[in-house]
């Protein structure tokens, strides 16, 4: 079988200050255009290279009739031939899902440093399914709709009480329709059975773990936990969602990330 083909977007600084690129990796039900919406205008107004990858059966990398073949040791190759592909080694920024990928590219590959946004905790996903079969029963229902293009209201009132601010109105939540997208049954297994597989050792280096205080997904009180694990910096940003990137306070959390960014030199 030949090799998987990822799409890299190239974002390049709108005036160059010399620092390192930024790589955005995606995490699950979505793709690498999630990042274009706030974080990646923001960066290059900063002076930041910025690129972002789909991981394969994602976005424009195509093999979608494949998506549920895909792991996340799939999605970890992926990632390595993007940062195979940049002039430099880059900081890694990833939300969620990719933020296992990237962990477990960093067993075997390099990066400058690693932001983590709103990471699947070393506990994995099954807390978080329990948890939201016994509060949240509608979300398993509407889920299917939300990335098969069959939203309805109630649909989107779901996703955005799971996934969003609360103070991000749920009608506001239909711009963000085009980002989600059928994620892979395979990666999703892995991510509840990610507790019973043994860590290899991993690259040392500069660390970020971020989340807002009102994540349904990933609570705030379990980013400590990353934290703790890569001895990396622990923000919490109130009022934000799992979407932090996308929520009301995405400048806030833009900055913070930017601060930490800029304070590498």
């Amino acid at each position: 079988m030949p090799p998987r083909q990822v799409q890299i977007h190239r974002f390049p600084a709108s005036q160059s200050a010399g620092r390192p690129p930024l790589l955005f990796v995606h995490g699950g039900y979505s793709h690498a255009a999630l990042w274009n919406v706030r974080f990646i205008p923001y960066f290059q107004q900063h002076g930041y290279d910025c690129y972002a990858v789909d991981l394969s059966g994602h976005g424009e990398s195509g093999e979608r009739d494949r998506l549920d073949e895909f792991g996340i040791d799939d999605f970890v190759a992926d990632l390595a031939a993007a940062v195979a592909a940049l002039p430099e080694a880059p900081v890694l920024v990833a939300h969620s899902m990719g933020c296992l990928v990237s962990q477990r590219y960093l067993e075997q590959g390099s990066a400058r440093a690693v932001a983590f946004l709103a990471p699947v905790p070393p506990t994995g996903t099954a807390g978080t399914a329990s948890r939201f079969a016994l509060t949240m029963p509608d979300f398993f229902a509407e889920l299917p709709k939300a990335v098969n293009g069959t939203a309805s209201e109630k649909t989107m009132r779901t996703m955005a009480k799971v996934y969003f601010s609360p103070d991000m109105p749920a009608e506001e939540t239909l711009q963000y329709l085009p980002l989600i997208q059928p994620e892979s049954e395979k990666a999703v297994a892995e991510m509840v059975t990610a507790p019973l597989r043994i860590a290899r050792r991993r690259a040392r280096i500069p660390a970020l773990v971020m989340g807002g205080s009102e994540d349904q997904v990933f609570p705030a009180s379990l980013l400590h936990f990353t934290a703790a694990s890569w001895q990396a910096k622990n923000i919490v940003i109130r009022g934000a969602g799992h979407m932090l990137m996308l929520d009301p306070q995405w400048p806030e959390a833009a900055a913070d990330l930017l601060d930490w960014l800029e304070g590498l030199a």
